[in-house]
C-alpha cells in the first residue's frame, strides 16, 4: 500500500477509491452512483410538477385578462432579464466543465469552475434585487398591492402576482443551488472527489441545469411575449 493510500485509509479503501464511499446497504459502488442518479431524476420530475402547475396558471390568467398581461409585461425590464439570462447560461456552462474537470481528476480546475458558477449565481440574484426593488418603487406588486398609475386594462396586479411567485420560487431554488454548490466546492477543496468518485458533482450539476433551463422559458414568457 502506498504513503498516500495510508495516510487516506490506513488498512482500508483510499479517498480515491469508490468502496471508501459505499454505503453497508449498497453491494458496489456502481450500484450505489445509479441508484443516487436515479433519485436526484425522480426529484427533479417533481420540481418540473411544480413549475409546470405555474406555467399553467400563467397560461389561465393569460387567456382570462390578456390586455392586463400584455400592458403589464411591458414594464419588465428586458435588459435586466437578457442580463440574468446571460449569466445562468454561463453558470450552467461552467457547471458542466465542473463535472468533466472533476471526472478527470482535475481538483484545482474544479474548483475554479465551481467558483464561477457561485459567483454567476450571486450576479443574478444581485440582478434580480435591483429589478424588484424598482418594481416595489414603482408599485408594481402582487394583487390588491398593486398602486401604479396609468394603467389602461383593469388588472394588471394578478400579471404581477404570477411573475413574483414564479420569479421568486425560482430564486430560492437559485439559493439552494448556491448552497449545494458551496457544499461540493469545499469538498473538493478536500480531495474527496475523482475519476472513481464524483456522483455529488454530477447530482448537483443536473439540479443547476434544470434551475437554468427553468428561467430560459421564464424569460421570454414574462419578459418577450406580449
Amino acid at each position: 500500500m502506498s504513503a498516500k493510500a495510508e495516510a487516506l485509509g490506513g488498512a482500508g479503501e483510499s479517498k480515491l477509491s469508490p468502496q471508501f464511499h459505499v454505503a453497508h446497504h449498497f453491494d458496489k459502488a456502481d450500484t450505489q452512483f445509479d441508484a443516487g442518479r436515479m433519485g436526484v431524476w425522480l426529484f427533479l420530475v417533481t420540481e418540473i410538477l411544480l413549475f409546470g402547475g405555474l406555467f399553467c396558471a400563467f397560461a389561465i390568467f393569460r387567456s382570462k385578462y390578456f390586455p392586463s398581461f400584455v400592458e403589464a409585461h411591458h414594464h419588465l425590464d428586458r435588459v435586466m432579464g437578457g442580463i440574468n439570462t446571460i449569466v445562468l447560461i454561463t453558470s450552467s456552462f461552467t457547471m458542466a466543465l465542473a463535472v468533466r474537470s472533476a471526472q478527470k481528476n482535475e481538483t484545482k480546475k474544479t474548483t475554479l469552475l465551481l467558483a464561477i458558477t457561485l459567483a454567476c449565481a450571486a450576479m443574478f440574484l444581485v440582478v434580480k434585487y435591483f429589478e424588484y426593488s424598482h418594481k416595489i418603487h414603482d408599485g408594481l406588486l402582487p394583487g390588491g398591492n398593486f398602486t401604479a398609475a396609468d394603467f389602461a386594462s383593469g388588472h394588471p396586479g394578478i400579471f404581477f402576482a404570477i411573475y413574483f411567485m414564479m420569479t421568486g420560487i425560482h430564486g430560492v431554488h437559485v439559493v439552494i443551488g448556491m448552497g449545494l454548490i458551496l457544499w461540493i466546492l469545499l469538498r473538493n477543496q478536500k480531495s474527496e472527489f475523482s475519476s472513481r468518485y464524483y456522483a455529488p458533482v454530477e447530482n448537483v450539476g443536473l439540479y443547476w441545469h434544470l434551475v437554468d433551463l427553468v428561467w430560459i422559458f421564464l424569460f421570454p414568457l414574462l419578459y418577450l411575449v406580449g
